[in-house]
C-alpha cells in the first residue's frame, strides 16, 4: 500500500489544524506549513505531538508560505522525506492560508485605505501561492494520478463585506485557479476543488472588523442555528480523499449546513 502524505498550507490553526488531525487519525502523514510567533508555538508543538500520537509522521515548517526561497527549502525537504520510502506519495494538498489586509479601498484619509503593496501581498498569500506550491509538487512527481487538491474559499469570493475587498478578490482568484487546475491536471488524474465553508469561528474570522455581525447573520440563516465547525470540513476531506472521485473536479463545494441557500 502507498504511504500517504498531506501537505497542508496553514496547518497550525483553524481549518488546517482540524484537517491535519482528522487525516492523521486516518493514517495520513502530515507535512504542515505555518507561520507562528513564539507566543503560539506551544500550540504548534502540542499539535505535532497529537499527530505523532496517532502513529503517523508530523513534519512542520514555520515559514512564510508565500516566500519563494522558503518554499524551495520545504520542497527540498519533502524530497528527502520521500526518498526514504519510494512507496510514499503526496495524496492531498490543502490550501488554507488566511493572512491578508483588511482595509477599505477608499477612506477619508488616503493613508487609511489599502495600498498596492497590501493588495499584492493579500493576493500572493491567499491565492497565487497555491499555483506555485502545486507546480512544485506536480513537477517533482510528489503528487501523481489520484492526488486531491482542496482550496479553502469563502462566500467572500462572490459577495462583499466591509474591509474584505482584497481578501474577497483573493478568494475569487483562488477559485479561478482551482478551475484551471481541474482542466490542466485532470489529464493526469489529479482533481482540484474549492471548499466554501460556512461562517466558522476561527482566528482568521476574529480579525475581521465587525465579525460578530457576520456570526449573528450566519446563525440566523443556518437551518440549525449554529456556525460551521472546522471538523465538518475535515470530515468531508477524510471521506473524499480516498475515494476514486477524480470526476468531481473544478467545483466550489458548499459545506455550510444549508447556510448559503437561506435568504433572510
Amino acid at each position: 500500500m502507498k504511504k500517504n502524505y498531506a501537505l497542508i498550507l496553514g496547518a497550525s490553526s483553524g481549518f488546517g489544524k482540524s484537517i491535519a488531525l482528522a487525516l492523521a487519525n486516518d493514517g495520513v502523514n502530515i507535512i504542515g506549513v505555518h507561520l507562528d510567533r513564539a507566543t503560539t508555538m506551544p500550540d504548534v508543538i502540542q499539535l505535532k505531538e497529537d499527530i505523532n500520537a496517532k502513529g503517523v509522521e508530523a513534519h512542520f515548517f514555520n515559514v512564510n508560505a508565500a516566500d519563494s526561497v522558503r518554499r524551495e527549502e520545504v520542497i527540498a525537504e519533502m524530497g528527502n522525506i520521500f526518498s526514504k520510502d519510494t512507496n510514499s506519495t503526496l495524496k492531498i494538498l490543502v490550501h488554507s492560508l488566511a493572512f491578508g489586509s483588511l482595509k477599505p479601498f477608499f477612506a477619508d484619509t488616503p493613508a487609511d485605505a489599502i495600498n498596492q503593496k497590501q493588495i499584492e501581498m493579500t493576493l500572493d498569500v491567499m491565492a497565487n501561492s497555491i499555483v506555485y506550491w502545486t507546480q512544485a509538487v506536480v513537477d517533482k512527481k510528489y503528487m501523481v494520478s489520484g492526488g486531491k487538491i482542496y482550496a479553502m474559499t469563502s462566500s467572500g469570493g462572490q459577495r462583499q463585506i466591509e474591509f474584505y475587498g482584497a481578501v474577497s478578490a483573493a478568494k475569487a482568484c483562488l477559485e479561478s485557479y482551482v478551475r484551471q487546475f481541474a482542466m490542466e491536471l485532470g489529464r493526469i488524474g489529479i482533481s482540484a476543488n474549492s471548499i466554501r465553508a460556512g461562517v466558522t469561528q476561527t482566528p482568521a474570522l476574529s480579525k475581521i472588523p465587525g465579525s460578530q455581525k457576520i456570526i449573528d447573520n450566519a446563525i440566523q440563516r443556518n437551518p440549525q442555528s449554529i456556525l460551521t465547525k472546522p471538523e465538518e470540513i475535515a470530515d468531508f476531506i477524510v471521506d473524499n480523499y480516498k475515494r476514486d472521485s477524480h470526476w468531481m473536479t473544478g467545483n466550489v463545494i458548499n459545506l455550510d449546513g444549508g447556510e448559503s441557500v437561506v435568504e433572510l
